[in-house]
């Protein structure tokens, strides 16, 4: 499912905070006179004469081995054509994100101020004693294929016009799939091109490499099919010209075995395509809008092997399966270039690893019971976090054999771990319960619409397809916010448990909270009075079906949205108690902290239930939990009744789930400590793997230690996340913002999903 995007949120995005998408963080210490003094003067004299006198150094002193220049003039800019070098910006620093993300690689995005190829040139060229590697972003052609083989020539460092190559290598690797699955050799078909821009001349180039002929390909551009006798193509495009009478893209795809689209959308039709070959392959990659639509292109021809560059449909041919990757492995072994070698090895890569078993985590992010290699899954999905551990090892073993590299790696075993701890588990995280909450978008009640935090939630909510909102509060006041701000959501449903449209249900709900807590001191006048407030209204739309999920609790105290939750819909069984945890998104991971909302001097019965709840949270997240039971003491270091409290409760989750690594009581710093609990605790279970999951033995420590992390820290908390309850409801803290209620409600669509 398309996301839609609003300009007003893509604008306020960019602007809040910080202005922009990145930005420049000390990796050394920095906080006394002595951190500075080497730092900078007189300290930093002594690197720069060191890489004076051997200018390789300069990797071992400096940031170079790891960062990447963004370089672009902006003269073809997405579907956005020649918007300049200062439009271009926000483009350049989304590119510098990605790599940040996928790869772990820094980025400065450069906007040259130049068109003309040889002063773009030289000031490319004179960037290279600062970066390990440069990445050319929307360059026009025909200017970018010389610009980037003159600084191929002229310099000695990893560089690629994304643009060009990137899609190459990802259609070359759906295509060697697509061709074994369809029992075809790649020097007997016959292609057809729509463009011959970049990317389509880097396309057809790597086919070739692969083994496919010139004269089988047939490219099209705005003015007809390239032949030989035309006079208005380019250098690389007489490359690809054919030396007969031009024909129509219509006559040259009957019997055609692979339509390539790198144009623009809905230029093909039907009609067209039914003349193709026999089990045709269809690359139709024009963004947004691909050159024909994929309902129409598989109700035409059942027996083809479509994809497109859209994330909707299967087989996304996305160039963040290949960039981040191909640069982790050229500058891991310092290569002096991106050769032919190195591309077609991530080609290769990618090809294979779409044959290996998909992770669970990818089958469950696209509601899949078992995604495996077929016609609709030909390459990995973009979130796929082998991508690291496959394509980068696979350009550095390349970059090596191919004698390019500066610096071979010698073990391959430690490489590889080193790759998996470059991985960003928060950003996967994140991705994972987003994408599993669109595959089945839940109905979500915000107990507090009048708020305009609320509303911007639940259009967004809306928007990215991960809930359908239902709106509780006055009709008239939340519609004229809607107004007012200028939000799209006139096609939801808005209730006022106050009104008279609503007597039936308040009576029908206040009749069955009464039938719930007749003994507990409630009589049916109360009852009824009670199903006027928004928070036991929503409750109950929950416990009758009438909706998923309860939103609530920005406005008002903790407790008052708790109790009701409790009241009308109760907690799962064999649960004593619901609790509250924190997922804490931090350098080192998530972090998952509990109880830290809920119960303020849990028991020891308490303490397991905390426990295997969280366990079974993160877990149901496709991630291990491994939990450390605070204290102030180390196993037994202490009697107090409050440490023996928590001794107990992990020496009997040990017996109830003995699957589970879990050990305690432990000081939050020895925890994460793997030298002290080697030489000390050398028996602890925590001593090879590191605590994802943090159990507080009371309330107050648990919320202070969530506040300083997130506060002191700099950790982002999402939640709070409620714990146990039969079904889903969320209690926000007071003054969350937009993004930390939208994180809540993907987290209880995923718990209704479950």
């Amino acid at each position: 499912m398309a996301q839609l995007i609003r300009k007003e949120d893509a604008l306020e995005y960019h602007e809040k905070g910080r202005p922009g998408k990145i930005e420049v963080i000390p990796s050394k210490e920095t906080k006394t006179q002595r951190d500075l003094s080497l730092a900078y003067s007189p300290g930093v004299a002594e690197p720069c004469k060191e890489i004076f006198n051997n200018p390789e150094d300069v990797y071992r002193y400096t940031s170079k081995g790891n960062l990447v220049a963004v370089i672009s003039n902006g003269t073809a800019v997405l579907g956005l054509g020649n918007i300049g070098p200062e439009a271009s910006k926000p483009v350049m620093e989304g590119k510098g994100l990605l790599f940040k993300i996928f790869a772990d690689i820094d980025v400065f995005d450069i906007e040259v101020n130049a068109t003309d190829v040889d002063h773009f040139v030289s000031v490319v060229k004179a960037l290279e004693p600062t970066f390990g590697g440069i990445n050319l972003e929307d360059i026009k052609a025909p200017e970018c294929f010389e610009i980037e083989a003159r600084l191929k020539k002229e310099m000695s460092i990893p560089l690629m016009h994304d643009d060009q190559h990137g899609t190459a290598i990802i259609s070359a690797a759906a295509l060697l799939n697509a061709l074994e699955l369809v029992g075809k050799k790649i020097d007997e078909i016959k292609f057809v091109v729509s463009g011959a821009g970049a990317a389509a001349i880097a396309c057809c180039n790597i086919y070739v490499a692969l083994g496919a002929k010139v004269e089988n390909i047939f490219m099209f551009d705005v003015n007809g099919m390239v032949v030989s006798s035309r006079t208005d193509i380019s250098e690389q495009m007489k490359n690809f010209a054919q030396h007969i009478p031009a024909v129509s893209i219509t006559e040259a795809l009957k019997g055609a075995d692979i339509f390539l689209g790198l144009s623009v959308g809905n230029i093909i039709t039907a009609d067209m395509i039914k003349g193709m070959g026999s089990k045709p392959i269809i690359f139709a990659l024009a963004n947004p809008e691909p050159e024909i639509p994929y309902d129409v292109a598989i109700a035409a021809r059942p027996d083809a092997i479509i994809a497109t560059g859209r994330s909707d449909y299967p087989n996304q041919v996305n160039n963040v399966l290949g960039f981040p990757y191909i640069f982790r492995g050229a500058l891991d072994v310092r290569a002096t270039s991106i050769n032919e070698a190195m591309k077609l090895a991530a080609v290769k890569a990618l090809a294979a690893l779409a044959k290996e078993p998909v992770p669970d985590m990818v089958n469950v992010v696209y509601s899949a019971k078992n995604l495996h290699f077929d016609e609709n899954y030909i390459i990995p999905k973009p979130i796929d976090p082998r991508l690291l551990t496959t394509v980068s090892p696979a350009v550095a073993r390349a970059a090596m054999e191919s004698g390019v590299a500066r610096k071979p790696i010698t073990d391959w075993d430690k490489y590889e771990s080193e790759l998996y701890s470059r991985q960003g588990e928060n950003e996967n995280i994140l991705r994972f319960i987003m994408n599993k909450a669109r595959q089945n978008p839940k109905r979500v009640v915000f107990a507090e619409a009048e708020n305009l935090k609320i509303l911007k939630a639940a259009q967004q909510a809306k928007d990215d397809g991960i809930a359908i909102p239902i709106l509780l509060g006055g009709i008239h006041k939340i519609n004229s916010m809607i107004k007012e701000h200028q939000l799209a959501l006139d096609d939801v449903i808005i209730i006022d448990p106050k009104s008279e449209e609503q007597e039936k249900n308040r009576e029908r709900f206040g009749k069955l909270y009464f039938e719930k807590r007749q003994r507990r001191g409630v009589n049916f006048y109360e009852a009824k009075k009670l199903m006027r407030d928004r928070t036991y209204f929503g409750c109950m739309m929950v416990e009758t079906g009438d909706a998923d999920i309860l939103i609530s609790g920005l406005t008002r105290q903790y407790p008052s949205t708790l109790r009701p939750a409790l009241e009308i819909i109760g907690v799962k069984n064999q649960v004593r108690k619901v609790s509250g945890m924190y997922m804490m998104l931090t350098k080192r991971g998530p972090l998952f902290f509990a109880d830290t909302t809920v119960n303020a001097n849990p028991t020891e019965d308490e303490l397991i239930d905390i426990t295997m709840q969280a366990a079974n949270f993160v877990s149901s997240l496709n991630i291990k939990p491994v939990v450390a039971m605070l204290s102030f003491s180390n196993f037994g270091s202490s009697i107090l009744p409050e440490t023996i409290t928590v001794r107990n409760a992990v020496a009997r989750i040990k017996e109830l789930r003995p699957s589970l690594t879990i050990d305690g009581e432990i000081q939050a710093g020895v925890a994460f400590n793997k030298e002290l609990l080697r030489e000390n605790y050398p028996f602890s279970s925590l001593v090879d793997e590191s605590p994802n999951i943090l159990i507080f033995p009371n309330l107050a420590s648990g919320n202070i230690a969530y506040h300083l992390l997130q506060e002191v820290g700099g950790a982002e908390a999402v939640g709070p996340i409620l714990i146990g309850m039969k079904k889903p409801v969320q209690v926000l803290q007071l003054g969350s913002t937009v993004r930390q209620i939208v994180n809540i409600v993907a987290i209880a669509v995923v718990d209704a999903q479950r």
